[in-house]
This record gives structure tokens, C-alpha cells and sequence, in this order.
């Protein structure tokens, strides 16, 4: 066969493939080879659908466990996703506003697909069968997702997920101090003795050496240190600003009150009852007022950071308007 039968696009990508694997000190035609007898890709493969499809493994035999354990392996890719974007946003050594704007949005629009789809928490199983097959994966808690704390770490200063009142004591260069007195901590100690749950425990024993080493990581690099360094004074800055606190929103305030809405359904006890089981507080840990965690405080005014929430969770919550 003469090369007059090839196209010249075929034959051009041929060439530059030949120098690739010079390149490596490879031989291209045994590539080829490889190539010619390799099976066609499919769908199910190529995402490995049959394992993912597996992976729903009920303790119980409620069937809405399995809608339970869905959900949670949804947010755990969204959170993924979410992770994919900042981690090319804060390394990313090329500085361009549209491309932060544009990673900021789908940011946005990740977490606004989280904020919605927790209506299948809350509407979406039956309240019975959640409430028995809940006591079955004690100590085992969606307090437990270390993407979501990754998440956080990755957008603001550490200083900014400490304790509200702990804040002013802190020396910004004490990552391992902030990181004892991080807000999130409170949401697993037990109410009457202030003692940490085993949930809690756990959750240390795996992830804490590795949270340390990301916030040191992001220091330098979280989402508002890439803004403040290098978009702050740019044409889009107004632009990026509003992506900003959109993200602060969905984030902090509205992600959270879903959470806590779905809480309310299948969870609401008076704090007597909490303390007396060793429970933890969730009705003062999870509503966005109470842990006034702001990623981007310097883009909020006073009057917005002293009512932080309040809003949304009256009108969410409490269906007051005005």
C-alpha cells in the first residue's frame, strides 16, 4: 500500500506519534501493534459501571438504606468534582481572570446541585424506616466526609473555620493550634460533658495528619489567596467578587441549612433528651448563625456577617418573610 492512499492528516499524525515515542525510546510500530489488537472501549468500562453499580451495600434490610447510601456516594462526586476545579485553580501558575471566574462558576453550580438534591434526604425516604435503620451504622456518620473538610481547607484561611469565639486568641502561623479548635469539632462532642464521640475519634485518628498537611499546602494558595494576590485588581474583580460570595452562600449558609432541614425531619429531640443519650447538639451546631463560618469575610459587611444565616433560616425554616 503507498502512502498516496493515506490521508495527509493521517500521515501527519503518524509522524508526530513516531517522534512521541522516539521521544521515550519507544518503537511506534510496536505500539500500533498493541493498538491493533486491543478491544473497542465501551461505556461500562471506561466508567466502570457493573463495580460502580456494586458498590450499594445495605446493613439492613430497609429498603430506603439503599436510597440513604446513594445519596451520600452522589455528594461524596460532587465533592470530588468540586476538589478537581480548586485544585487546578490554586496551582495553576498562569494568571487569567477568566479562567478563575470560569472554575469559580463550576464551583457554583456543583454546590447549587448539592443544595437541591438534598430534597432526597429530606422528602425522599420513608422517616420509619431511616429512624431503625439509622441505629445500625453507629458510630458511621456523613460528619465523617473528609472531602467536605478538604473542601473548606482549600478555600479560606484556617483562621476562618476556627471557632468564632476562639478566633481572637489564635496566631495565624499555628496551623496545628487552629486545627484543634476548628468549628466542625463541636458537631461531634457530647453534649453534657463535652467529651469527643467516638465519631469523632475516628475521624481524627484517619484524616487529621492529613488535614494538616493541606491547610499548609493551601496557605499560600486557598481560593482567597489566589484572588487577593493576583485578581483583586483586575478588570473582572466586581465579577469574581459576586462568584465569591455566591460561593460563601451556597457554601455556608445554604448547603448547611439544607443539611439541617433534613436533620429536622428525621432527628428533631428536645436537647434534654440529646444530653441524657450522650447525643451531640446538631440543633446549635448546624444552623449557619450559630457557626457563622464565613469563607470571604473581607467581602461582607458588618450588618451581612452579624446576621449570617438568620435570614435564610427563617424564611427556610420558620416561613417568616420580611
Amino acid at each position: 500500500m503507498t502512502n498516496s492512499k493515506f490521508d495527509s492528516k493521517i500521515l501527519d499524525q503518524l509522524q508526530k506519534l513516531e517522534e512521541k515515542y522516539e521521544a521515550m525510546g519507544q518503537d511506534l510500530s510496536s505500539y500500533l501493534d498493541g493498538l491493533l489488537h486491543a478491544d473497542y472501549l465501551t461505556y461500562w468500562d471506561y466508567i466502570h459501571l457493573d463495580t460502580l453499580l456494586s458498590l450499594q451495600n445495605p446493613k439492613t434490610q430497609f429498603p430506603d438504606e439503599k436510597i440513604f447510601i446513594i445519596y451520600h456516594q452522589i455528594t461524596e462526586l460532587y465533592f470530588k468534582l468540586i476538589l478537581n476545579e480548586i485544585e487546578q485553580l490554586a496551582f495553576d501558575d498562569e494568571v487569567d481572570a477568566d479562567r478563575f471566574l470560569l472554575r469559580v462558576n463550576r464551583i457554583n453550580r456543583y454546590l447549587l446541585h448539592l443544595v437541591d438534591s438534598f430534597d432526597v434526604m429530606i422528602d425522599g425516604m420513608d422517616q420509619k424506616q431511616f429512624l431503625d435503620f439509622r441505629m445500625s451504622l453507629l458510630p458511621a456518620s456523613g460528619f465523617q466526609s473528609a472531602q467536605i473538610r478538604m473542601f473548606e481547607i482549600s478555600c479560606t484561611d484556617l483562621l476562618n473555620l476556627v471557632e468564632e469565639s476562639k478566633r481572637p486568641e489564635m496566631k495565624v502561623d499555628d496551623l496545628e493550634e487552629m486545627y484543634n479548635h476548628l468549628y466542625w469539632k463541636r458537631g461531634a462532642t457530647e453534649l453534657a460533658t463535652g467529651k469527643k464521640t467516638l465519631t469523632l475519634k475516628q475521624f481524627e485518628n484517619k484524616y487529621s495528619a492529613e488535614f494538616l498537611q493541606l491547610a499548609k499546602k493551601y496557605k499560600p494558595a486557598n481560593i482567597w489567596k489566589k484572588y487577593e494576590s493576583n485578581y483583586k485588581s483586575v478588570d473582572k474583580a466586581q465579577e469574581i467578587q459576586e462568584a465569591l460570595r455566591k460561593l460563601d452562600q451556597l457554601s455556608n449558609v445554604q448547603w448547611r441549612l439544607a443539611h439541617y432541614k433534613s436533620a429536622v425531619r428525621y432527628l428533631q429531640r428536645d436537647p434534654e433528651v440529646i444530653a441524657a443519650t450522650g447525643g451531640t447538639n446538631w440543633q446549635k451546631y448546624l444552623p449557619p448563625r450559630f457557626q457563622r463560618v464565613i469563607f470571604f469575610p473581607e467581602l461582607w459587611s458588618k450588618e451581612e456577617k452579624d446576621n449570617w444565616g438568620k435570614s435564610w433560616v427563617d424564611e427556610t425554616v420558620f416561613n417568616k418573610k420580611g
